[in-house]
């Protein structure tokens, strides 16, 4: 997700709260003299937020009246720098309310939240759309070529400047104040749409009385079904939900197809039910908004609008990506559901394959085929022996080195934190990871900071602080918690966002670690995925987690094997998404709609399967509606195409470690955050700009 020029303003909008907490006391108010500045989590409370985030409104607008009010001729250090470094305490407060709002919410979190979203909404439109300080801007802006700026400034500058005119600095007064009313009331939408998901969510279980509907269920899972019913007092039963930890397992090896049936419509069904969570509506006005708030704008649509300021450029040239691979991938997901209705059909089953049956059907080809069975290979894949082997990935290629931490203070009990450090003891950075589901905690896997790296204005070279977060099966009993490979991967891939925002080595806030182009955040992370199933890393990390045996060549040869099996689902279920999401936002007019009508017409455009749904249907798709991946869901695969092609540069080394690759790779990438081009970035790396045939081999479309 890239950061707004704007310094906090994105990323304020998404947070706020109420508070009655004197400011004396208030931890946000002071210093915080914890190991290496962390926030002092035992120390703050629900009440300190609204004081602290009024402070820091305060102590902003202070700056930027200083800024307007500057006597001397507008330029780089006075405008750009100074509005870069205005909002320091709002993003203090932020990261911490919006981290924590996401992974430990509670009642009173979100109803704060809903409380203080508009006026945050507000505080960040009265300084894009202050004139004045927009006439100071543009006054830099068009000396532009007689300032001497390093490469990053000048990027800094183009991007301020791009940032005011696209969010209404050049509009009339009139339609400023529409636009104003435009993004109070979307910040309000898309808060009140991820946690109608997040309630939606909890409030589904299956719960299991009888033990002969838990028939081809892995032991683990069947663990965890208890010990969640034990925890809400149902002891003898077993109680499943829809985080991905417990209703992928189920609609994988369930063999009671009602039951998968029932999991599979709860799972497609989240923020869709006939409850008080039901999104349609929610996701009807963010439309209308959206195509409102940019026809004020000058474009035509959102995605027209929201492209522009992307790697990709133009909706044109996603709309033609995206055609490319889903004409590559469809006629291979249509061949793979052949093969699966020929088994039902061998069974003797008299039915059609639907999509609750698709993962089932296909854990049985691949054990017929590959001999490959996903529970087996759970086995080697103990989270901590797999946190070892990315860290000496880490090692490896960057010489990192990472050392628990207890001493510093933690927001739950589940979180660690990591200190992470140069081959030479150089400090770098702290990583927390926070990785079981809980109630609290939304689901997915994401990363974030508490503190971003920069230079502050006195010089001082300010350490990142990180934050990993995962929902992955928790430890019951004597099993600890053992991960499929998709959750190995995404372990990997989290991690290479981490990496973004622990190398990150920056001058300016606004442009560190993962402060680029949406389409292009996702490299450092995907490329990551390739190194976890390397056969020479995967006997790095994967060890039995009762005998300690390296996994055998055996089962990786049939890892390898079966590494293109089922790709096209796995191509096409995302496709449908980013498919999905661009249908939404190259609409010109508002017109009402059913979401499932809505759906259908996306389904019947693109002649989509029956057989596979949508990765994210609308009703609970956060990325678009309550993330930032509007018109940019495309930016995964996208990005697959730029890992793939960077992976290469690697393999055709011969050394999947190679030190100068690795170090163009940091420096080029890693170190740059948003202070370059992207495309100029990777060609810095690369020496090239990547091709889609790589992508293409790798997940076994082309020969």
């Amino acid at each position: 997700m890239k950061k707004s020029v704007l310094f906090i303003l994105t990323i304020c909008i998404m947070a706020f709260y109420a508070c009655t907490e004197k400011e004396e006391t208030n931890p946000f108010l002071t210093i915080w003299e914890t190991p290496q500045g962390v926030p002092p989590f035992n120390l703050i409370k629900n009440e300190h937020y609204m004081p602290a985030f009024e402070e820091g409104m305060k102590q902003q607008n202070e700056k930027i009246e200083a800024i307007i009010s500057n006597t001397e001729a507008p330029s780089f250090e006075n405008t750009i720098v100074a509005m870069d470094f205005s909002g320091e305490l709002l993003k203090k407060v932020a990261s911490v309310f919006f981290n924590l709002n996401e992974c430990n919410t509670s009642d009173e979190l979100q109803a704060i939240a809903m409380e203080v979203a508009p006026k945050l909404s507000a505080h960040s439109d009265n300084i894009v759309l202050n004139a004045q300080l927009f006439e100071r801007v543009k006054a830099v802006y068009e000396q532009k070529d007689s300032l001497d700026l390093t490469e990053a400034e000048a990027k800094l500058l183009e991007d301020t400047y791009k940032s005011f005119v696209r969010n209404g600095a050049a509009l009339p007064a009139d339609k400023q104040e529409r636009f104003r009313e435009i993004n109070s009331e979307l910040s309000v939408l898309t808060l009140q749409f991820g946690q109608n998901v997040l309630a939606d969510v909890n409030q589904f279980k299956l719960v299991i009385e009888d033990e002969a509907d838990l028939a081809g269920l892995p032991q683990a899972v069947i663990d965890e079904a208890a010990a969640l019913a034990n925890k809400e007092g149902q002891e003898g039963k077993w109680i499943f939900t829809l985080q991905n930890y417990s209703v992928m397992p189920f609609l994988t090896y369930a063999e009671n197809r009602d039951l998968r049936e029932l999991m599979g419509r709860a799972y497609i069904n989240r923020g869709n039910n006939d409850n008080e969570y039901n999104n349609g509506k929610i996701i009807n006005r963010i439309i209308e908004l959206r195509i409102e708030r940019t026809k004020l704008l000058g474009y035509s649509s959102y995605a027209e609008y929201a492209i522009e300021d992307r790697m990709a450029g133009s909706v044109e040239r996603v709309e033609s990506f995206t055609k490319q691979l889903w004409d590559a991938a469809l006629p291979v997901a249509k061949n793979e559901a052949a093969q699966l209705q020929a088994m039902i059909n061998a069974e003797g089953k008299d039915f059609k394959l639907a999509f609750w049956d698709w993962r089932y059907y296909a854990e049985k080809v691949r054990k017929e085929k590959f001999a490959l069975d996903e529970n087996e290979l759970r086995q080697y894949f103990e989270i901590n022996h797999v946190r070892d082997g990315i860290f000496m990935v880490a090692n490896k290629l960057y010489g990192l080195k990472f050392e628990q931490r207890f001493d510093v203070p933690v927001y739950h009990p589940d979180a660690t934190v990591w200190e992470v450090q140069e081959a030479d003891g150089t400090f770098i950075g702290l990583l927390y990871m926070d990785m079981y589901p809980r109630e609290s905690k939304r689901s997915g896997a994401w990363m974030t900071s508490f503190r971003d790296q920069h230079v502050d204005l006195e010089g001082n070279f300010v350490t990142p602080v990180i934050s990993l977060v995962c929902n992955f099966t928790k430890p019951v009993g004597d099993t600890p918690s053992l991960l499929t490979f998709d959750e190995v991967t995404t372990f990997f891939h989290e991690f290479g966002h981490s990496l973004h925002g622990l190398l990150s080595k920056v001058k300016l806030p606004s442009q560190s670690g993962t402060s680029v182009d949406h389409d292009f955040v996702e490299l450092p992370s995907q490329v990551m995925e390739n190194w976890a199933r390397h056969p020479e890393v995967l006997k790095m990390y994967a060890k039995h987690y009762q005998t300690g045996e390296v996994i055998p060549d055996e089962l990786i040869e049939k890892l390898k094997a079966a590494g293109s099996f089922n790709q096209g689902f796995e191509t096409v279920e995302f496709m449908a998404s980013a498919l999905l999401d661009m249908e939404y936002h190259i609409l010109t007019e508002y017109t009402p709609f059913e979401v499932k009508d809505f759906e259908q017409k996306v389904k019947d455009k693109f002649n989509m399967m029956d057989e596979i749904y949508f990765r994210h249907g609308s009703t609970h798709f956060q990325h678009i509606f309550s993330g930032g991946y509007s018109a940019g869901y495309y930016s995964y695969i996208w990005a697959g195409v730029l890992d793939a092609d960077a992976f290469e540069a690697f393999v055709e080394t011969g050394d999947l470690f190679d030190q100068e690759t690795a170090r163009k790779f940091r420096t080029e990438v890693l170190e740059r955050g948003g202070t370059r081009d992207a495309m100029e970035m990777y060609k810095a790396f690369r020496g090239k700009e990547p091709g889609i045939e790589p992508l293409l081999r790798q997940r076994g479309l082309i020969k």
